[in-house]
């Protein structure tokens, strides 16, 4: 039978017309606003690189990025360990631990919308966080978890970590049933201690897992938005804005749909580096 190597490309084309719509063309059109005035209401005008200039002036998108990179700083590392670690524990066979392993998925199926709100309450002065720390004796006062500017955004930050935890799990649980329990069995022969056959066995084969958590926890931690605005609108005194979070306001709230745009590529070069570089090191 004769080849006809167009037939795989049809069954592409499907894929690739969604991919070039929703996402290709949005993005091509973002860069051409970077480089306009466009404020949905006046003809659009074309800038040139002012835009950019007016970012690099502008003290809330430098306060952004710096709230958007200590939130890269701060929970990538904890959502690469933490789940790895959860998902060793709930990897063993237990009575009941496929109800376990569902209980640490729900947060993930739930929308960080209702997640927020529900943590909001939790965070409250009167809520039920502030009302265990005092039961407890561990606070004399109320906590300020959400209005006060040196604590809210690692709040916030609890919270993501609340949410994707199960979902970095789930992949770190497909890692490790590949890992041949033939090597766990000799190590224990040997004498190998639990904590050493993690470091050792565990870890090194888990390394392929770790660079796909690395990677999507980078981008997640990057564009976070539901929570912040959920939480706190960006507040306190802007302690909690994040880059997306600028973005949204900006051309939203500000209708200034270039500068948006302008920050918007400033994100995606950003998010793009930080990724090629997780990578490359992790390939190493």
């Amino acid at each position: 039978m004769k080849e006809k190597p167009w037939v795989p490309l049809l069954f592409l084309l499907p894929a690739c017309s969604l991919l070039g719509g929703l996402v290709l063309y949005p993005g091509l059109q973002a860069l051409w606003l970077s480089f306009t005035d466009y404020n949905m209401i006046q003809p659009t005008r074309f800038v040139g690189l002012d835009n950019y200039a007016r970012l690099a002036d502008d003290p809330f998108f430098w306060a952004a990025l710096r709230n958007s990179l200590l939130y890269l700083v701060v929970v990538v590392p904890l959502l690469v360990f933490l789940p790895m670690v959860l998902a060793v524990g709930v990897n063993a066979a237990l009575p009941g631990i496929k109800l376990f392993r569902a209980l640490f998925y729900l947060p993930v199926v739930t929308s960080l919308v209702i997640s927020g709100l529900i943590w909001k309450w939790v965070y409250e002065e009167k809520g039920l966080l502030n009302h265990a720390l005092q039961a407890l004796g561990l606070a004399d006062a109320p906590v300020a978890f959400l209005t006060d500017p040196s604590i809210a955004i690692f709040a916030v930050m609890a919270v993501t970590l609340w949410a994707g935890m199960g979902y970095y799990m789930v992949i770190y649980l497909a890692g490790l049933q590949g890992i041949p329990r033939s090597l766990y069995e000799a190590a224990a022969v040997e004498g190998v201690s639990g904590w050493q056959q993690f470091w050792h066995i565990t870890v090194p084969l888990l390394k392929p897992s770790m660079a796909i958590v690395a990677v999507m926890s980078s981008i997640a931690a990057m564009k976070v938005f539901e929570e912040i605005f959920v939480m706190t609108q960006g507040g306190p005194m802007a302690s909690t804005k994040t880059l997306v979070y600028f973005i949204y306001e900006t051309a939203f709230v500000e209708f200034e749909m270039g500068l948006a745009s302008a920050a918007g590529m400033a994100l995606f070069a950003i998010t793009l580096v930080l990724s090629l570089l997780q990578l490359r090191l992790l390939r190493k």
